[in-house]
């Protein structure tokens, strides 16, 4: 359809300028009239009514001079001026069409941009309430047609962001409004070599009152099946990045001025904006989501872990697990294995690499592992040589696992364990008649290599013989590894001597005591700093 054309009526608001050409024509004896654009004559009025307007227009006659009013290159009216009337006059009517023309202009910038305000403002509003992209989408394309009063349109997205093709590759449509299905589902470009879309995604607004004569359109026919000529389309651009374009249509010859293209600028960047909070909502949303698992798995894994440790005669046993994230890869389990009548107690502590849910759903696998063939079989050094086989079936090449498992005898206090790549445990003999010291510490050898990387790696037994008092201490490098706020490590020296200490002030400490002297110690050096891995303690007093 075919824009109104706008008229000089539009502008008045009394009859003063009408007026002013009766009063400016008797005072000079010539006939000076105002006229709209289709030629009827405006006539001041009296009282009430401000002005008329003749029903019919009055013909241009031979004696008779028109200067037109023209606002953005489109003739509003006219004033009509006695031929032979002097030529000052004549130049002061001239004069006095430029001015009313410029009142008029200005009035109608004014009305655009108050037009542009109330729609960015209703639109606004909309976009606000909608909830995903699709939605803001057909919002934005909806009110671009009411507002400029085209007939069809469509909002495209790009999936490749950088390249346009020339083919119809990288265009999803999201949005359409009184197209067919046969044009929405032909996704060729509507230009050749995608001339429009390049142009669009450049910044520039493309206007073709008529596409009919444009010699850059791809496919005629299906212009004419879908009876569109008039067409407009504005890249949908975020950050100086294109998202997509805003296609309108006019089944009509339809050429926007400054004005409307200048709106349909900013409702494709208010889009541009909201699709990205659209955007922004979901990954909220979906974050929540994910947060909530990620907790509720947090909470299955401490689950995981001993909540009671086995009551054995002669062994007092504890363990503290702390995820620096929601989900972590340590794990520290205790158990009973062996005859039923005479059990020995199973330790295991691991380290699986990386963080979150891969590393969680990895550990998971390790400690069933464990307790399954820990049931079955006796040589510990089998148990760690079985666990590696089955994780290095399941798992990635960049995956693995540092394990340390032991068997202690209640009744001899023998432990025998068996290392894979796993910090050495270590073993304070607290004296009897004395504080203890690093001469009473005892660092377990540290064993093979890390399980999950090599099928054929056999791994071997080592032995210790525990004394009443002793303390085992294992541990995992996230110990180690906390730093304080001037980013020096922990390390393995200051663990040693958290042990000792611990020991030395309550030489009768229960493991808890001991888990929690311990802890307590990396608290007062790390302080408020963030905890960079999990930290796992699993300490046995006999």
């Amino acid at each position: 359809m075919t824009a109104q054309r706008p008229s000089i009526v539009q502008f008045l608001t009394d009859g003063s300028l009408p007026r002013l050409c009766a009063d400016l024509g008797a005072l000079a004896r010539v006939r000076i009239t105002l006229h709209d654009e289709a030629g009827c004559e405006i006539i001041a009025g009296d009282g009430d009514v401000p002005y008329a307007i003749a029903q019919h227009a009055s013909p241009l006659s031979e004696d008779t001079l028109s200067v037109p009013i023209e606002v953005d290159e489109m003739q509003i009216g006219e004033l009509r001026i006695t031929r032979g009337a002097p030529d000052r006059l004549v130049a002061c009517v001239r004069h006095l069409a430029t001015t009313v023309a410029e009142v008029c202009d200005h009035d109608m910038e004014l009305r655009h941009r108050v037009r542009e305000l109330e729609l960015l403002y209703r639109l606004s509003e909309h976009l606000a309430r909608a909830t995903d992209v699709q939605e803001v989408l057909q919002i934005a394309l909806d009110s671009a047609l009411d507002v400029l009063d085209l007939d069809a349109g469509s909002v495209v997205l790009f999936d490749d962001k950088k390249q346009i093709t020339s083919d119809e590759h990288g265009i999803e449509l999201i949005a359409s409004r009184k197209l067919s299905k046969e044009w929405l589902g032909d996704p060729r470009p509507l230009s050749i070599e995608r001339q429009f879309d390049r142009r669009a995604i450049a910044g520039e607004i493309v206007v073709v009152e008529d596409l009919r004569m444009d010699d850059r359109i791809l496919a005629p026919e299906r212009l004419a099946n879908e009876k569109i000529v008039g067409f407009v389309t504005v890249g949908i651009i975020f950050q100086n990045t294109p998202i997509g374009a805003i296609r309108l249509y006019d089944f009509e010859p339809r050429l926007l001025d400054s004005s409307e293209q200048r709106l349909v600028r900013s409702i494709a960047q208010q889009a541009a904006v909201s699709i990205e909070q659209a955007k922004l909502l979901q990954l909220q949303a979906r974050d929540r989501r994910i947060g909530r698992q990620l907790k509720l798995a947090g909470e299955i894994q401490l689950r995981m872990m001993p909540t009671k440790m086995p009551e054995l005669s002669g062994l007092d046993i504890a363990g503290r697990y702390t995820p620096s994230l929601e989900l972590g890869g340590d794990f520290y389990d205790a158990f009973k294995v062996g005859v039923a009548t005479k059990p020995n107690l199973g330790l295991v502590i691991g380290d699986v690499v990386g963080k979150g849910v891969p590393a969680a759903l990895l550990m998971a696998s390790v400690r069933s592992s464990v307790r399954a063939y820990a049931q079955d079989v006796y040589d510990i050094d089998e148990i760690v040589s079985r666990t590696n086989k089955a994780l290095c079936r399941d798992t990635l090449e960049s995956e693995f696992v540092t394990l340390w498992y032991g068997v202690i005898d209640p009744e001899t206090l023998h432990l025998t364990y068996c290392g894979a790549g796993h910090e050495a445990p270590m073993i304070l003999s607290v004296p009897r008649d004395r504080p203890p010291t690093m001469a009473d510490l005892v660092e377990l050898s540290t064993g093979g290599m890390v399980i999950g990387v090599d099928p054929a790696q056999r791994y071997q037994r080592g032995h210790f013989d525990l004394r009443r008092g002793d303390v085992l201490v294992c541990y995992t490098d996230g110990m180690t590894d906390v730093q304080n706020f001037e980013e020096q490590r922990f390390g393995k020296r200051r663990l040693q001597y958290a042990i000792i200490e611990t020991l030395a002030e309550k030489p009768d400490a229960t493991s808890d005591e001991i888990v929690e002297g311990i802890f307590w110690r990396i608290r007062q050096f790390a302080g408020l700093s963030k905890q960079p891995d999990d930290q796992t303690l699993l300490v046995v007093r006999t």
